[in-house]
């Protein structure tokens, strides 16, 4: 094996030669043995390998192998130095063999030489876009688990840095494409991290962009399946999904198939839903998303079918008031307890979809059913307006700081909550009953409100919003707004705000686990 003084003789010559150095084989051939020598040795072949590989096109397959037996050495500062050097190799055909063996050196554990491998990433991403990912994809459907998983994080990271000339649209359509593969078999984690490059392409940015997207979720969704409420996973994914397909909805990107899918399936099985997720209100996240959804719903072929199942649903969280004895007491019946968190995201999707079947309680219920609507409707705004009062009083004067307490930040968005539901009760108990009041749902940030939201915003607590809780398991915690029973109590104590759950990840691929792939060093 040569000395150090050997390679530095041969780099000479090879520096010396300029237009003839390819005619000194020999040479190279000397600096390449070098990485069988000792540290020194080796941190010169290091550099000197890539200086000179271009013109030896012969020797490539020696040249690489050898980079790589640096890269994988024991000494950190020879792989480092090995890592930094290995894009001189990607030229012509060698580039996507190098994206891969960048990828599969994303598992090291590192920092200093992990950020090297992103950094010669990048670096070849911008000599040749779709190589690179070539290389990637090809791990990520086919190599170790850490690899997988730390190629999926670079492409959500790294690709919006990318300027628009590496990301053209034939980069992104390839992008789509071999998504579209991997997400055949994908864990729920995977599946947020892909939604996140895709819906970051800037083709995917226009009405068709965005409905293809909707397509994926729904497809991932498998909303042609049989709903089992009883089965976690099934619960999950379904959730999981519509997070996803949410953000994506608009007046020209229909949430009509998701909508269907809840009405039909999930909102007659609301109270058997199980989840795999500690502390998650399961009930009303479904009715959340349902809400979020139910603004931007297209035609249904089952419209009315669908808002009578909504509507029963509804009833069950609007007690009828309780019988009084003769002395105007309760007759020993408990008083109801009214779930206004649960109430404001049925009433709601009704109001929404009531608008596309404006007769539907005067038309299609009989007159004993709309009777006892409206008396539900009215014990709801009764006990509804001495919560809003006791609210109004419990945060008149505070501002700034007084505000950012936990105690108030409840309060303030529990009367954006019974404000909102006051609006909706209202708009019912026209005659005809009237959908053209806009509320905006407590949970989202306030819109700038038009003249016929001004009413009903003038009823509430100016301001902000209460920030997310940090990332973590209590993200999926819910607390639901459940006003003490007993006639007009002025115990809030037991209202708290619920916050949007987060994804859940920690399965197997495809939901349920992932088949066998090849593992070790593949290139």
């Amino acid at each position: 094996m040569p000395t150090v003084e050997e390679l530095y003789r041969n780099y000479g010559i090879l520096a010396d030669a300029t237009e003839t150095v390819s005619q000194h084989k020999d040479a190279y051939q000397v600096i390449l043995d070098g990485v069988k020598g000792g540290a020194k040795e080796k941190r010169l072949a290091a550099q000197f390998i890539p200086k000179f590989f271009k013109h030896f096109p012969e020797l490539a397959d020696s040249a690489i192998n050898a980079q790589l037996d640096l890269c994988e050495d024991e000494d950190v500062s020879i792989r480092r130095q090995a890592i930094k050097e290995l894009p001189q190799f990607a030229t012509g055909d060698n580039l996507p063999r190098v994206a891969d063996i960048l990828t599969q050196l994303l598992q090291s554990d590192d920092s200093a030489e992990f950020n090297l491998v992103n950094n010669a990433l990048l670096s070849i991403f911008k000599m040749d876009a779709k190589g690179t990912l070539g290389g990637l994809f090809s791990q990520i459907l086919q190599g170790e688990d850490i690899v997988r998983e730390r190629a999926i994080k670079f492409l959500s990271t790294k690709l919006k840095t990318l300027p628009e000339e590496v990301m053209t649209k034939e980069v992104e359509e390839f992008i789509l494409t071999e998504s579209k593969k991997v997400l055949e078999d994908v864990t729920g984690e995977e599946f947020v991290l892909f939604m996140k490059i895709l819906s970051g392409l800037k083709s995917l940015q226009t009405v068709s962009g965005r409905q293809q997207l909707v397509e994926l979720v729904a497809e991932q969704a498998d909303l042609e399946q049989t709903f089992n409420p009883s089965d976690p996973d099934c619960v999950d994914r379904l959730l999981q999904c519509t997070r996803q397909a949410v953000p994506l909805f608009s007046k020209n990107v229909h949430s009509t198939k998701f909508v269907t899918y809840f009405c039909e399936h999930v909102l007659p099985n609301l109270g058997s839903l199980t989840t795999p997720v500690e502390g998650l209100d399961i009930q009303l996240e479904v009715l959340k998303l349902l809400a979020e959804m139910s603004s931007f719903c297209g035609d249904m072929e089952k419209l009315e079918s669908n808002l009578k199942k909504l509507f029963d649903k509804l009833l069950e969280y609007m007690p009828l008031p309780p019988e009084e004895a003769e002395n105007g007491e309760n007759a020993g019946t408990e008083e109801p307890k009214l779930q206004f968190s649960y109430v404001e995201c049925l009433l709601y999707s009704f109001h929404q979809l009531g608008r596309k079947l404006p007769d539907f309680l005067t038309a299609k219920l009989n007159a004993e059913k709309l009777k006892d609507f409206k008396i539900r409707l009215q014990y709801f705004a009764r006990g509804l307006q001495v919560y809003i009062r006791q609210l109004r009083l419990a945060l008149q004067g505070k501002t700034g700081e007084a505000l950012k307490t936990e105690e108030n930040k409840i309060k303030v968005v529990a009367l954006k909550i019974t404000n909102n539901i006051n609006v909706l009760i209202k708009d019912l108990f026209h005659i005809p009953p009237s959908y053209k009041s806009t509320v905006t749902l407590s949970w989202k940030p306030v819109q700038k409100a038009d003249a016929s939201q001004k009413r009903a915003s003038e009823d509430t607590t100016s301001s902000s919003p209460p920030k997310k809780s940090s990332a973590g398991p209590k993200r999926d915690a819910r607390q639901i707004y459940n006003p003490p029973s007993g006639k007009y109590s002025s115990n809030l104590g037991s209202f708290s705000y619920e916050q949007r759950g987060g994804f859940r990840g920690g399965r197997g691929r495809g939901w349920g686990g992932r088949g066998n792939r090849s593992r070790g060093r593949i290139y």
